[in-house]
């Protein structure tokens, strides 16, 4: 049965960026949609899961993932998600990324969309909020992509290869039996994975491990237990991993993660 996509009709709006502010339970799954705008949209607390048609991106604290005009979604809570979205008219975002992607957010991006979310909208009408609106924009265009996607494959072989690797959790499988039981050798299931995803099936499974391990993590589990339930050999091989990514250890990322919203909440 074809999946329904909800339409989310935002610019129709005179504004030129609205907002939405909203909590989440964890495992709440906003059902697939999507806006005739562009979308920004951003966690203060808990970690955010987007699935659509080209991949799936796991979305850490204080990332952000840029949503294009016109993309159909859906977005799973990992832990009790604090959610600020700014919504913006596609003349104000002709040169931002035409792609969905995890984003960096700067200390000063972050307090605009705070700032914008008090307002509700921005109109370009309106004096303070056309400069707040110029400098949105400008931050916008000088983003930097973090790598925390996971290409989805089209190939039959590929993708049971891929459901069956995300439907494990612990011990490793046996690729071997895998591959058999997918009805492929090995070397054509790395070929498939390499001319589909751009990555090697060795990286794209790290990949699968690194965005499960951010969901657990956002649903308060322990570093041991994550690093163990994910598939790595070791916690402190989860770690390295994980520096790898984000440039810090979990413990010190999650731990700053919780007294900036400290913070904000303050502010």
């Amino acid at each position: 049965m074809r999946q329904v996509v909800i339409v989310d009709r935002v610019a129709h709006s005179a504004d030129a960026i609205v907002t939405l502010t909203r909590d989440y339970v964890a495992g709440y799954t906003i059902p697939l949609h999507l806006h005739d705008c562009h979308q920004l949209v951003y966690a203060s607390r808990g970690v955010m899961t987007v699935r659509a048609d080209k991949g799936t991106w796991v979305v850490p604290t204080h990332r952000g993932v840029w949503i294009p005009k016109g993309m159909p979604h859906a977005i799973t809570m990992s832990g009790n998600v604090a959610m600020r979205t700014l919504y913006l008219k596609p003349r104000r975002a002709r040169a931002l990324p035409h792609e969905c992607g995890v984003i960096n957010i700067s200390p000063l991006l972050q307090q605009l969309i705070f700032h914008a979310c008090t307002l509700g909208s921005l109109n370009t009408k309106v004096r303070a909020q056309r400069h707040v609106i110029d400098i949105i924009i400008d931050q916008l265009q000088v983003i930097q992509m973090v790598p925390l996607q996971l290409p989805h494959l089209t190939d039959p072989r590929a993708l049971r290869v891929a459901e069956t690797l995300q439907a494990e959790s612990g011990c490793n499988p046996s690729l071997r039996q895998i591959f058999k039981a997918c009805g492929a050798s090995r070397r054509t299931i790395e070929r498939l994975f390499l001319d589909e995803t751009g990555m090697t099936f060795g990286k794209w499974r790290q990949q699968l491990r690194l965005l499960r391990a951010l969901r657990l993590l956002g649903e308060g589990s322990k570093v041991t237990h994550v690093a163990l339930e994910a598939g790595y050999s070791t916690p402190s091989a989860f770690i390295a991993a994980f520096r790898a990514a984000l440039g810090t250890t979990p413990a010190r990322y999650f731990g700053q993660s919780v007294a900036d919203e400290a913070r904000s909440v303050k502010s």
